[in-house]
């Protein structure tokens, strides 16, 4: 397996899983690898429900980080394990993230849009009263809006993520339809010095691209966009590292002959 290092991963500690986070590194173990990084959900001001109460996505940081060091030191001798966190990011959040960010030494922060105005792309009212094409559309205008509030974050999350949940998710979706708002995004991104990663998760779930698409991956680096982390999405152990090899095979396609890991918020760089 090429690539070794899972960086994008949840454990108990995020409300949308159950799985003890000793467990997840147990399985990462078996697999082969030989890091992984925790990026527990934060997601503030999400809305509520009938399946999220407030503050379901919402980590509580001490008793994350204290259960995080116990097993860290537990398992020193059999993998590098990584303190991370993955913020939901809304233009209005943006001091309140902040100041999130810097109560903790994270080791690795993924800026995400889970929210678009408000409201989830997860449920069917996003959609409603218009077509995909015009709902994608404002999913990724949003995460400019993101980005010109907000810096404080390593690699923006699954970039296309809004395509995982549409009426026909990825059915003729591609980069091309949204090209002049990816290249918008892509070109922020590479001045602000950030990464993306390739997130797996889409694959586990039968589609036929990663989050971001190849399409937005080979335009990052033909801008000359070289941070790119992999992370499997994994919120349950058999989700770890799942298509870690089709996704260097991707990578390599699109241009990129390196990972990235992270540790103290510094990249480091491995061979593909």
């Amino acid at each position: 397996m090429p690539i070794t290092a899972d960086f994008h991963l949840h454990s108990s500690f995020s409300g949308d899983s159950d799985t003890p986070m000793e467990q997840m590194i147990l399985k990462g173990i078996d697999l082969g690898l030989t890091e992984m990084c925790f990026t527990e959900h934060n997601d503030f001001d999400y809305p509520v429900t009938e399946r999220e109460t407030p503050g379901f996505f919402e980590v509580n940081p001490d008793a994350y980080l204290y259960d995080f060091l116990k097993l860290r030191e537990k398992y020193a001798d059999k993998i590098a394990l990584f303190f991370g966190v993955e913020l939901g990011l809304q233009p209005h959040l943006s001091r309140r993230n902040a100041a999130f960010a810097k109560e903790h030494d994270y080791d690795f922060i993924i800026g995400s849009s889970h929210l678009c105005h408000g409201k989830d792309p997860y449920y069917p009212a996003f959609y409603e009263g218009r077509s995909q094409e015009e709902a994608y559309r404002e999913y990724f205008e949003s995460i400019l809006e993101n980005l010109k509030g907000y810096s404080n974050f390593d690699v923006y999350g699954h970039l296309d993520y809004v395509v995982r949940y549409g009426p026909t998710k990825d059915q003729g979706y591609s980069y091309e339809m949204y090209r002049e708002i990816f290249e918008q995004i892509l070109t922020t991104l590479i001045a602000m010095e950030k990464g993306i990663e390739i997130n797996t998760s889409a694959l586990a779930r039968g589609m036929r691209e990663p989050n971001p698409c190849t399409g937005i991956l080979k335009r990052y680096r033909e801008l000359g966009g070289e941070i790119v982390t992999v992370g499997s999405d994994a919120h349950v152990q058999g989700q770890i590292a799942h298509a870690f090899d089709r996704a260097a095979d991707m990578l390599k396609d699109c241009g990129f002959r390196y990972y990235a890991t992270y540790e103290k918020r510094t990249p480091s760089f491995h061979k593909l």
